[in-house]
């Protein structure tokens, strides 16, 4: 369903620019034996709301739809998400003096891969997730996960059965709600009176700047800046407090701190400055990105099929969502593309939504030695190409797809 108002603000000012058609969900492999029938298509297109400065997606996919049965992502599976991770949960424990009587809650803990490490240490925590296979693989490793969508209703309920979390980590989550108010509201009622809620999320500067045009998918609603999560933040009796910057996660991470004092940094009120300096909160900011996102498509386009001419293969690496993306708006089919890599165990076997694609093993690369290799998880460029040395040093070469199309050896 498309709405008609901003998600956050119920603003009717919606302003488009930028259409990549109507696409699969980007997380809905597909199964061996399913690849003749049909797949949901959704339209994919990128308003700007100048009331809440929030961009987001036109379509509203359903969550159960979105986050079913099917839904294969593990956080574990990436080394470098483990150590970020492990970081931020010893600098919560150090900064925040947790104890076995504090209680940590993690918004879509997916497989356990964070609060395993309070776990370790003795801190009680909470792990909410509403995709059953992860939140199974959490609970197998001791990590308490309720699998069920979190909201207002469910923040209340914890309330009346007595719990009230010190830290909450809405990590990579939350651009994934439609009802991002009612998720908001449900971390205040959670949230002690003086706990933190700690927040991260991609950043929508780099996505324009970089041109990252292949993180936006139909599960991500909402793609973030300082201004839009201040302004979300207020609307709900919160502030932003503080801002951390991880250039090097997903293309360019925020973790943005929250409570319900007004304490605001130094550092965030520059994040503010900069980016109404930049005219982030504008229309006028996002207008040129579809040209720069269609130039993107061209020359990608132009350079697979002159590698096809001269009889080279070509492999992918990453069956995630972003890559999902990007090889349906470019049109990336098993004629220019012959398969993907995938360290995700349960991802090998299955196919690429939409262009299908098989999902094999990493070890493939080496077995098959395919000429070039579409890294399609651009965003962990430095952690593959170190996986894939024996690749490498066989001769084989990776293309790195955003900014602009460029080949890596």
């Amino acid at each position: 369903m498309r709405i008609s108002k901003c998600r956050a603000s119920g603003s009717e000012d919606l302003r488009s620019f930028l259409d990549l058609g109507i696409t699969p969900l980007a997380d809905a492999l597909v199964k061996p034996e399913d690849i003749d029938g049909p797949e949901a298509r959704f339209p994919l297109e990128l308003v700007f709301c100048p009331e809440s400065a929030l961009v987001q997606i036109t379509e509203d996919v359903p969550e159960d739809v979105l986050f079913d049965d099917n839904y294969l992502y593990f956080s574990s599976f990436s080394d470098v998400v483990l150590k970020h991770s492990r970081e931020h949960a010893m600098s919560l424990i150090d900064e925040r003096g947790l104890t076995e009587d504090n209680l940590v809650v993690e918004l879509a803990s997916n497989d356990g891969y964070l609060l395993r490490n309070f776990v370790e240490v003795g801190i009680p925590v909470l792990g909410i997730d509403p995709s059953s296979a992860p939140a199974k693989a959490a609970n197998d490793i001791g990590v308490p996960t309720m699998v069920e969508f979190f909201g207002n209703d469910l923040a209340t309920r914890l309330v009346r059965g007595g719990k009230r979390a010190d830290v909450i980590v809405a990590n990579n989550v939350f651009a994934h709600i439609p009802d991002i108010n009612d998720f908001t509201a449900g971390m205040e009622t959670l949230l002690a009176d003086d706990g933190v809620i700690h927040i991260e999320n991609p950043y929508v500067r780099d996505l324009i700047e970089h041109c990252e045009f292949d993180t936006i998918y139909h599960e991500h609603f909402y793609y973030h800046s300082c201004t839009s999560i201040d302004r979300q933040m207020r609307r709900h009796g919160l502030f932003l407090n503080h801002v951390e910057y991880f250039p090097k996660l997903h293309g360019g991470t925020l973790r943005w701190h929250c409570s319900r004092s007004d304490q605001r940094s130094e550092t965030v009120q520059k994040y503010l400055d900069d980016e109404v300096a930049a005219g982030m909160d504008t229309f006028e900011y996002y207008e040129a990105f579809a040209d720069r996102v269609k130039g993107v498509k061209r020359d990608l386009l132009a350079l697979l099929t002159d590698l096809k001419a001269q009889g080279k293969t070509v492999a992918g690496y990453g069956a995630a969502a972003k890559g999902a993306t990007l090889i349906n708006y470019v049109g990336i089919g098993t004629d220019l593309m012959g398969f993907v890599v995938d360290r995700n165990v349960h991802k090998q076997g299955m196919h690429m939504p939409g262009t299908h694609q098989v999902v094999k093993d990493t070890f493939a690369l080496v077995d098959e030695m395919p000429d070039y290799v579409l890294l399609l998880a651009w965003n962990f460029k430095d952690e593959i190409m170190a996986q894939q040395a024996d690749y490498l040093a066989r001769g084989g070469k990776f293309i790195v797809p955003v900014p602009t199309p460029q080949i890596v050896e």
